[in-house]
């Protein structure tokens, strides 16, 4: 199905201010009945991490969270879709990624939302490392189980 919005994708070093993206997707607009907006934030995982550090290829991760935000636009009647996912080094309780999706109806919002993340956070093309306080190492984070099994329930 084609694309009901273009999305908006970033991927950035720099924080994101939900509101203004929030505005910037529902601005003089009377079509949008529902907004669904999701933050993923850095845990510190019980005070032992000091940063995830997120790695990418450039141009390619743009390009595949693209590809499956216009898949998502054309499963889902969207007004209005924004992904933005950082890198570089994040400390604890700030940001890392925000999926906000508007559409004229709740459901569609909602689950274009979801799929997102299923997506981000199982395939998203980025690599992490766990920075341990204390300077005692750092380890490579893997995808889990649960991401991978969550995103199959969207498959066709």
């Amino acid at each position: 199905m084609a694309p009901t919005c273009e999305p908006l994708v970033r991927v950035q070093a720099d924080d994101f201010d939900l509101a203004t993206e929030t505005r910037r997707l529902t601005a003089g607009r009377r079509d949008v009945g529902a907004v669904v907006s999701f933050t993923g934030l850095c845990r510190d995982e019980n005070g032992m991490l000091e940063a995830l550090e997120l790695e990418h290829y450039p141009g390619m991760a743009e390009a595949e969270i693209a590809r499956i935000s216009s898949e998502a636009a054309g499963r889902w009647p969207l007004t209005g879709l924004t992904v933005i996912h950082r890198f570089g080094k994040i400390v604890p309780g700030d940001n890392i990624v925000l999926v906000v999706a508007a559409s004229s109806h709740r459901r569609a919002a909602f689950e274009a939302a979801d799929f997102l993340m299923d997506f981000l956070k199982s395939r998203a093309p980025f690599w992490k490392k766990e920075h341990v306080r204390g300077g005692t190492g750092a380890g490579w984070v893997e995808a889990k189980d649960a991401d991978l099994d969550d995103m199959k329930r969207w498959e066709r």
